[in-house]
């Protein structure tokens, strides 16, 4: 992997000031040590990345430094000064700001009315509703933002309800930045203008704590990163000493080799065939494709060049204006999720929390929602629970969830836990069409290898896989065959060595792609 060379160099050095320190922090939750006697520290000027496996310990320390957790042991110290942060406006009133992968917004309000949530403008305990726009709109102008104060944030899409999160934290006087995946739902263009926010905060002495998956993110941003493994720091390193092959073993042990599994295939009839299909919305326009038994099948484009749409159509999940869509030589247009579902289609989606999964419920009810209808699940008004119990427990170890706790409700589990819930979901009943829609957004390397080697399975033991990603290496190390997609339409189909990042990235150019 090559390093961008539009990186700005740190003002921070190798005896910047130390903003804030972890001194031997440790927390612990019932029957779980989620940080064990941690040190962490960040200085004035710095880009400070957090690297490791979901469940590895990033989002306890980082909820710490907020004021969202307290420490079971050891120190928080700020400015030299040790403090105890009972919640997190106590950070805030430090300086110290968090993004969370998690948005706090309230939907029903307004973008100005979130931004300036408890610090609003006004006399008297009236809000003074004109120069609560003002400032609004004047921080995201500051900020680049293409928003209106006046939008209400339930009618955003998650990338711009990620900009208003963002925005929130540079309203008031800032020492420390926390960003917590911050580039998940952002297209590449707001992606480079959040990157020049952080150089903009580095340059002017701030220090930014920022969680990432993404490599070529460390390689941009990073004057230095902390590994964590199982809640304990494995090591810190200069930007300078960052490899691919490095990080990688200190995270997990494993080498780049064994990330990508072989896929073997022997491609048989074509299950799914979809002919000059264009959706309600106009996101796709057109497009033909079809996708055979025992390959996998990647819809390769930027965020918005209409791929995801594509596959939620076949699914039912977005209308369709014209076209049609045959699932085994049947003519199956119009037809609704259910229904798919029942003829032999499963659709993962990219948003696990939004439309994959019932948070708040256990794993098990989660796994056997998409089979209650099964005459092995129930029986007339009744549910089989020892059929739920049984088939989660098996489907559950197959994608190794951990801990195997299926009564522990999904939001208790880490990020990468939670999608493995999400692909048990379609392993609990007869399904020979798998759509994966980014399904290694936001999550570790060791659950990439693990989603990665079920996709081989699958595909191995006669399924069609397709593959909706953004990440261009999934697509180069595990399709077979590629349609690439932009501004909805299907722009280039390649097919075995042809599948190379020069023709893919080609066709984004080629069609005036930034």
């Amino acid at each position: 992997m090559q390093r961008s060379t539009t990186r700005i160099p740190s003002t921070a050095g190798i005896d910047g000031d130390v903003l804030l320190e972890l001194r031997n922090v440790s927390k612990r939750f019932p029957g779980v040590c989620a940080l064990d006697q941690v040190d962490f520290d960040l200085r004035a000027g710095e880009v400070h990345a957090l690297f490791g496996e979901n469940g590895a310990g990033k989002s306890t320390l980082i909820s710490i430094v907020a004021g969202a957790l307290r420490p079971t042991e050891g120190a928080l110290v700020v400015g030299g000064e040790p403090v105890e942060l009972h919640s997190v406006r106590d950070a805030r009133g430090l300086g110290i700001s968090a993004v969370f992968q998690e948005f706090s917004l309230v939907p029903t309000l307004t973008v100005a009315d979130n931004l300036l949530l408890g610090s609003e403008p006004g006399t008297r305990g009236l809000i003074d509703r004109r120069t609560l726009r003002a400032d609004a709109d004047r921080l995201l102008r500051d900020l680049g933002f293409p928003l209106k104060p006046s939008q209400q944030v339930s009618r955003l899409s998650r990338a711009q309800q990620q900009m208003v999160e963002i925005a929130k934290a540079f309203r008031s006087d800032l020492r420390v930045l926390i960003l917590d995946e911050p580039t998940a739902s952002l297209t590449e263009t707001e992606a480079s203008r959040l990157f020049e926010l952080v150089w903009e905060a580095r340059g002017r002495g701030l220090g930014v704590v920022y969680v990432t998956h993404r490599l070529k993110e460390l390689y941009r941003l990073a004057d230095r990163v902390t590994v964590l493994r199982d809640g304990q720091r494995v090591d810190t390193l200069d930007q300078s000493d960052v490899s691919e092959d490095r990080l990688l073993r200190l995270m997990t042990g494993r080498v780049i080799e064994q990330v990508f599994p072989d896929v073997d295939t022997t491609p048989e009839e074509v299950v799914l065939r979809v002919r000059d299909l264009t959706t309600a919305t106009r996101s796709i326009l057109n497009v033909d494709f079809e996708v055979r038994a025992g390959e996998i099948v990647g819809f390769a484009g930027l965020v918005g060049s209409g791929k995801s749409s594509a596959a939620r159509a076949c699914f039912g999940a977005e209308a369709v204006l014209s076209g049609a869509i045959e699932l085994h030589r049947r003519d199956v247009t119009g037809s609704t999720p259910r229904q798919m579902l029942r003829r032999g289609m499963f659709y993962v989606p990219s948003d696990r929390k939004t439309d994959g999964l019932l948070m708040m419920r256990s794993v098990r009810e989660n796994v056997a929602l998409p089979c209650l209808s099964l005459d092995r699940f129930s029986k007339l008004t009744l549910l089989r629970r020892a059929a739920e119990r049984e088939v989660t427990d098996e489907v559950t170890r197959r994608v190794r969830l951990y801990p195997h706790a299926l009564e522990r409700p999904v939001e208790h589990f880490s990020g990468g836990n939670q999608q493995k819930v999400l692909l048990a979901k379609a392993l609990a009943r007869d399904v020979d069409v798998f759509v994966f829609d980014e399904p290694t957004v936001g999550v570790d390397v060791g659950t990439r290898v693990a989603i990665y080697n079920l996709m081989a399975e699958l595909c191995a033991k006669g399924a069609a896989v397709v593959l909706v990603s953004s990440d261009l290496p999934e697509i180069l190390h595990l399709t077979h065959r590629a349609y690439v997609f932009h501004h909805g339409r299907i722009v280039d189909h390649l097919v075995g060595d042809e599948i190379t990042e020069e023709n893919v990235l080609r066709n984004f150019l080629d069609k005036g792609a930034a």
